[in-house]
């Protein structure tokens, strides 16, 4: 591996619009489109290779490849093609790395294929937004593009905290600061605890990784400012479910009201093929905080918010992931297979029959 192959790999994942790439000892550098992970027709990588690619990532960060190092999570940027959030790793004793390509510019809900609800949501004065989803799924584009709507429609002081920054804002009608954890700052809760300092009006913290974080996030939205996250969590239950879980439990009641007074929404994402598997398509869950989804959460009756998700949809703009897959089954964009792969519910048919 030399710095010409390795800009050409590159430069090929823009090309050929591939979500990540793989570069593992032992294989060839591989590819991931359109959801499925293929394997390029190069040669398989040695220790030498995926050391040059950590090392040639470490150093455009001024950096070294410590030799103890386990894991690592940084950015990089190839001159007139585009940006790559990476994830370098050991494994089985050798350096494996991943790096994820990162759009040259943020899309809008209409071009994501995002419903315009997700405008509304941002447009609320304050309070907690939760974006969540397993990883991969889309959660940092979807976030990306509502710090976006936000950014063009508001005049607005909007501070970012991530690990590592991915997508790169420009001020439009608001201001927009970016800190990088590792950078910029040290932590994300004290980086939290830091913007209450610097005239915020929105805060977007990358991911809630601790009860720190999590009680910063929350503190910062009690004091009436909006805050954007994600988790990795596959619904709005699970989401409050896993931020309570984070407290200890003599404490747990108290977060539960706490979230109910400040949550705004959750949105939950999957990516899902269409019909042709010639692309991915979002699948989303859609909760607003109406009052008796916010009782639901103060009372700890989470397993009764989807129903109350679904009973929304005219009214309010939600819908379950049930709901979102059903629709998209009786426009014919996606196979009941697909479908049932990507629902937990056991009467997706039902539903689908009586729609």
């Amino acid at each position: 591996m030399d710095s010409s192959t390795f800009a050409q790999i590159l430069q090929i994942a823009f090309d050929k619009r591939v979500s990540d790439i793989h570069f593992e000892v032992g294989d060839p550098p591989m590819f991931r489109a359109r959801g499925h992970l293929i394997r390029s027709k190069l040669s398989n990588l040695t220790t030498k290779d995926t050391e040059f690619v950590a090392s040639t990532v470490m150093e455009q960060h001024n950096r070294k490849l410590p030799e103890d190092m386990k894991e690592f999570d940084t950015s990089y940027t190839l001159t007139n093609v585009g940006r790559f959030r990476v994830s370098i790793f050991r494994q089985r004793g050798n350096i494996g790395v991943v790096m994820r390509t990162i759009p040259h510019s943020i899309a809008s809900f209409e071009e994501l294929k995002l419903p315009p609800v997700l405008g509304k949501i941002s447009q609320a004065s304050n309070g907690l937004v939760l974006v969540s989803g397993p990883t991969g799924n889309g959660k940092s584009t979807t976030l990306a593009s509502m710090i976006k709507f936000i950014n063009d429609t508001f005049q607005y002081n909007i501070i970012t905290i991530e690990d590592p920054i991915e997508f790169l804002f420009t001020s439009s009608k608001s201001c927009v600061i970016q800190r990088e954890i590792g950078i910029d700052t040290d932590t994300f809760s004290g980086a939290v605890r830091a913007a209450m300092r610097m005239n915020p009006d929105v805060i977007m913290v990358g991911e809630m990784r601790d009860l720190d974080t999590i009680d910063s996030c929350i503190k910062a939205a009690e004091t009436g400012h909006l805050v954007f996250s994600t988790l990795h969590t596959h619904n709005a239950a699970s989401t409050i479910n896993r931020i309570v879980g984070y407290f200890p439990p003599d404490s747990q009641e108290n977060v539960r009201h706490r979230l109910a007074d400040i949550i705004v929404a959750t949105v939950s994402i999957r990516l899902v093929r269409n019909k042709s598997d010639e692309g991915l398509i979002p699948v989303l869950e859609i909760m607003s905080a109406t009052n008796t989804i916010k009782a639901c959460i103060r009372d700890n009756h989470l397993e009764e918010i989807e129903q109350y998700i679904e009973k929304g949809r005219d009214e309010y703009h939600m819908q379950s992931m049930d709901q979102h897959l059903v629709q998209l089954c009786k426009d014919d964009v996606i196979s009941l297979e697909e479908a049932k792969r990507i629902s937990r519910s056991t009467d997706l048919e039902r539903k689908l029959m009586y729609s």
